[in-house]
């Protein structure tokens, strides 16, 4: 059964600068951390906790001990302030950062989506693209060649998709990374907010598009400050305040805290 485990995961960033190679930097350090770990308490609404790590280094602590579990169906809304970690955890989740603590288990084949054109070569054709995109995102090469047809006439771009994508205006581009990207059968699907597909003309077709390859997905986190997108996709949610976990459970819930938290100013 598809699954996300996650148990006390911390990750941490290094804060480098140049005067930190200085000995009056190194023999000041652990008053350096507590200092600032000072002023960190007192600025509730900045990021991450600021202190020392394992190693006696400054650094921001983006995730601290975070720990839940997301099974097979579940839709999960990451919300929090700007700075709270969401990015980060979804970035964990797909395996681009590891967990300096904790550990995260993921039982099915993780899909981030986080930027629709990455990978994409404009001097290739259209047709290359899609190749090199699909296999970015770990598609076979049968299912690549399964999806080719469905992605050219999705797309419109007739004999375009034979001519290097440098070519295309923003919008067909951003048509064409589109409709690579929702040909998956995601497992696991990672967004940082929603997908968007160009120009008007193209956002009905898109939108259904959209719609099915979100059911077709065992599980979706996203990350989102539209409420009306958490509520339209989502059946739980997650709350993160400076790295820590706040909330877990129904997303009515999660949110009610997040937004009674917002008034009363602690996030």
């Amino acid at each position: 059964m598809l699954s996300i485990i996650a148990k006390d995961i911390h990750v941490e960033f290094p804060i480098y600068d140049p005067r930190m190679r200085s000995l009056k930097y190194s023999l000041g350090l652990k008053h350096i951390a507590k200092g600032i770990s000072r002023i960190a308490t007192r600025n509730l609404n900045v990021g991450g906790q600021i202190g020392a790590g394992e190693t006696g280094r400054i650094v921001v602590k983006a995730l601290d001990g975070v720990s839940f579990e997301i099974f097979d169906g579940d839709r999960v809304g990451v919300v929090g302030h700007n700075g709270s970690g969401k990015t980060t955890l979804l970035r964990t989740l797909a395996g681009i950062y590891e967990p300096v603590g904790g550990a995260i288990q993921a039982n099915g084949r993780v899909f981030p989506l986080f930027d629709l054109q990455l990978g994409m070569d404009p001097d290739a054709t259209g047709i290359e693209n899609i190749w090199m995109r699909g296999k970015m995102l770990g598609l076979t090469t049968k299912e690549i060649r399964d999806a080719l047809d469905d992605i050219a006439d999705f797309t419109e771009l007739g004999d375009y998709l034979y001519m290097p994508i440098r070519a295309y205006s923003t919008g067909m581009a951003l048509r064409l990374a589109f409709a690579i990207s929702t040909a998956i059968v995601p497992e696991i699907l990672v967004l940082d907010e929603m997908i968007g597909a160009g120009d008007a003309a193209f956002l009905s077709r898109a939108d259904a598009r959209l719609k099915a390859f979100l059911s077709r997905t065992g599980i979706l986190v996203i990350a989102s400050h539209s409420m009306s997108i958490l509520r339209q996709w989502c059946n739980k949610g997650l709350l993160l305040e400076q790295g820590k976990l706040a909330a877990y459970g129904p997303l009515d819930d999660v949110v009610s805290i997040y937004r009674s938290k917002v008034t009363v100013g602690q996030v």
